[in-house]
């Protein structure tokens, strides 16, 4: 988990539209990793009791009993204090504050609501998409568009991520006592799963739209974007175990392959500033006619 949320952050950070500043991108990889880690240790310090009922989850060492709470409360607080100091100082307040955020929707919403309410996966949701959004203010200071537009890119592929592997691990879920949609709402579960399959489509689309990429990014997703949707529609006609590990593994390559492909169509820092030069300078000429 703490490798996809660094590799996703470093995606944000290497499509932000301004130059590659390799001492911040180091910085921000290394809190917001340190961060990762820290959440996930208090997940599994609450979740012990429940994790041990899972077939998924009962090897964990905490479960197991081989590494004590206290030491991993402590290797939490290891990890968080200094990433958080580190996004806070080293790169920008905007970042360590967004890292401090997720941190605690992490461990203090999702953990707590996976027990409670299938909206879990909603906020579970957010919390993946933080991390693109936290690369970006990483390189620009700035929580604009472009940020939100990758952010919505990782919320919407996380559902069909998610969904089809939970439908596999019904048994487990329900035998751990989690309120998951594949367990309790079984057809939601299918049609969250497609809607945000589509969704990555319009998503890719408003990419040049935004000036972002080139429009050549949607043209080159559509066909990984129109598979991933086959194989989400497969899920929710079919219902079985055959259709949402398919659509698993999809969303497996799937994700890396379309943020390779963003960065590849990425719009140049230099060719946004040239346009701007050349805005500018129009603007300047039309001021100049302008005057007597």
């Amino acid at each position: 988990v703490a490798a996809l949320v660094v590799s996703t952050a470093s995606a944000g950070f290497a499509m932000a539209p301004v130059p590659f500043d390799l001492t911040c991108f180091l910085l921000a990889s290394l809190g917001t990793g340190l961060a990762s880690c820290a959440a996930n240790s208090i997940n599994q310090f609450f979740e012990v009791p429940f994790d041990s009922n899972m077939n998924r989850t009962k090897n964990r060492p905490l479960v197991r009993g081989q590494i004590s709470p206290l030491l991993a409360v402590c290797f939490a607080a290891s990890c968080g204090v200094p990433g958080i100091a580190l996004l806070m100082l080293g790169v920008n307040p905007l970042t360590g504050a967004l890292g401090a955020f997720n941190i605690f929707l992490y461990t203090c919403c999702y953990t707590p609501m996976k027990r409670m309410s299938i909206a879990n996966t909603w906020v579970g949701a957010v919390v993946g998409a933080i991390p693109p959004v936290m690369g970006w203010t990483a390189a620009t200071g700035s929580l604009d568009a472009g940020a939100l537009l990758l952010g919505g890119i990782l919320y919407s592929w996380q559902f069909p991520h998610f969904n089809a592997l939970s439908w596999g691990l019904r048994e487990d879920y329900s035998r751990g006592g989690y309120c998951m949609m594949s367990v309790t709402h079984p057809g939601l579960c299918r049609r969250v799963a497609l809607r945000h399959c589509l969704a990555l489509i319009g998503l890719s689309t408003v990419a040049p739209v935004l000036d972002i990429t080139t429009w050549t990014f949607p043209v080159i997703s559509l066909p990984i974007n129109l598979y991933i949707s086959y194989l989400g529609f497969r899920f929710y006609r079919d219902a079985d175990r055959s259709s949402s590990r398919k659509l698993f593994f999809c969303s497996l390559w799937h994700l890396p392959m379309l943020l390779l492909v963003m960065f590849t169509c990425k719009k140049s820092f230099l060719e946004k500033e040239d346009k701007g030069n050349l805005l500018s300078e129009s603007h300047g000429r039309a001021m100049e006619i302008r005057l007597p």
